[in-house]
């Protein structure tokens, strides 16, 4: 006789701890957010459900903080104006750490520049020849980048540039005069450092020189420009932001658009808070992560929370709640900005940037507090994990792990 679909009460213990996957149909007028709700139930589409559960449910509610990094030609695709900018005025990012290309090209919107949908497939010999540049699909003018680059001499020539600052408060004076433009040329929410520096958002870059933004700055330091960038204090200031959230009963997550420097140079704010500084200090709460890197090639871009976990970047009471989704970003981010907005209330703009000097004073104070580097003390159970004596027990009562061998670092 055939069973019947009803489920018995074993099988029902079983998957007591799971939801039953019942897809509804697609109509005709879904949002966004419905769909990934009642479609998006398994795979990767599962997984960019989960994002999107996580960001409304965990990282956005409480007033936590959130970081984002940015890698991946995401701005000369549009996706700053129709993403970045969005998530930015409603208070659902924080701080950003981004490629420098990202933020160059997003120049060329802040300057009302012509960028066109191409192909793949063009002959990029006739491009060249005809002064085209193509960024896989995307079109536009050799002098778009001739004319970009004159706007940042220009603007980096000004007396307010002729010193040393973090690259956070580069952005945030270019953005001054990318919005001052803007108004002059009649735009609205065209540029991503042109919003970060009206809500007060600071951008950090991990690889500053990485960049035609940074090619011009080295090219006037020829013509005696006194602008350097402190990476030092980039370092610091980004540590200074996440103890910030932690050390007044915040949730601090990371918004992880690609992988690269920036993902690291983000993620690496714990290790500097707790290996360097010798601050108590449990990693990052919530990790979010959108790429197509594997893993198993041990490149950073691929590293998994887990792996985090095991250098202090992630807590691992919140591991569970990590997500990574292997899409490509330029999928993932319009549907999650789509289902924040309609999910999520605007928050309160933190204005991180008008704080500079309070956080890194904040977290130097209590660094100093700590003695000197060689008076820093490590945990037990820290120092026995890092001893030669505590790993050779852990590869003895793992024999898989053993054979493996240890991973590669990131």
């Amino acid at each position: 006789m055939r069973r019947t679909s009803t489920p018995s009460r074993a099988s029902s213990k079983k998957f007591a701890a799971y939801p039953r996957l019942n897809p509804w149909g697609v109509g005709r007028d879904i949002s966004a957010a419905d769909l990934m709700e009642q479609t998006f139930l398994a795979y990767n589409g599962g997984r960019l459900r989960e994002a999107a559960k996580l960001l409304s449910e965990k990282m956005l509610p409480d007033d936590g903080f959130v970081g984002m990094s940015l890698t991946g030609a995401l701005t000369p695709a549009g996706l700053g104006k129709s993403c970045l900018i969005p998530l930015m005025k409603a208070g659902f990012v924080d701080w950003i750490v981004s490629t420098g290309a990202n933020l160059y090209h997003d120049l060329h919107y802040g300057l009302d520049m012509e960028l066109y949908s191409g192909s793949p497939f063009l002959n990029d010999v006739d491009l060249h020849r005809d002064g085209v540049i193509r960024i896989y699909d995307v079109l536009f003018d050799y002098n778009v980048l001739l004319d970009t680059d004159a706007f940042v001499r220009e603007v980096i020539q000004g007396p307010e540039f002729q010193r040393t600052m973090g690259t956070d408060e580069f952005h945030f004076l270019l953005g001054k005069y990318v919005a001052a433009r803007g108004r002059k040329l009649g735009l609205k929410d065209s540029s991503v450092l042109a919003t970060a520096h009206d809500c007060g958002i600071p951008i950090f870059t991990s690889s500053p020189g990485d960049s035609s933004i940074g090619m011009n700055v080295a090219a006037m330091a020829l013509r005696d420009s006194k602008l350097q960038f402190d990476v030092n204090r980039d370092v610091n200031q980004t540590a200074a932001i996440v103890y910030d959230a932690k050390s007044t009963g915040h949730k601090s997550s990371v918004f992880i658009l690609g992988g690269g420097s920036p993902k690291n140079f983000m993620l690496q704010t714990e290790p500097q808070i707790q290996e360097v500084m010798g601050i108590q200090e449990k990693g990052h709460d919530y990790f979010l992560q959108c790429t197509d890197a594997r893993p198993d090639t041990g490149g950073l871009s691929g590293a998994t929370p887990a792996e985090a976990v095991s250098w202090g970047k992630v807590d691992p009471d919140t591991l569970p709640d990590c997500v990574v989704c292997y899409t490509d970003s330029t999928i993932a981010l319009p549907l999650l900005t789509a289902y924040m907005l309609s999910r999520v209330k605007p928050r309160r703009l933190k204005r991180l940037a008008d704080r500079r000097d309070a956080l890194l004073g904040t977290v130097r104070s209590r660094y100093l507090s700590t003695g000197t580097v060689t008076k820093v003390l490590t945990s037990r159970t820290i120092a026995k994990r890092s001893s030669s004596v505590g790993l050779k027990q852990h590869l003895r009562g793992n024999p898989a792990r053993s054979r493996r061998g240890s991973d590669p670092s990131p």
